[in-house]
């Protein structure tokens, strides 16, 4: 699982959108740039059609994204498979 705490470009404000991680200044969800490029889009178009997009903190979340795939598992998640 990602740990967007760490990624300084994405916030979580309780009375915004209800606590989604968003970019930050924006009410833009992290999570619709996944779903955009899951459906096909490119980082320029998203970039295009999202106010509050803009390229270095699109990538710069991406690369969070990719950079979590690399952490270790803990020792304990792998005696205790959820």
């Amino acid at each position: 699982m990602t740990d967007w705490g760490t990624c300084p470009v994405v916030e979580s404000v309780p009375d915004r959108l209800s606590g989604a991680w968003v970019f930050t200044g924006t009410r833009l969800p992290v999570s619709a740039l996944f779903e955009n490029l899951e459906r096909g889009a490119t980082v320029e178009e998203f970039i295009e059609w999202f106010e509050g997009a803009d390229e270095w903190k699109v990538r710069a979340v991406l690369q969070h994204a990719a950079d979590s795939l690399k952490a270790p598992v803990p020792v304990s998640r792998l005696e205790n498979p959820v």
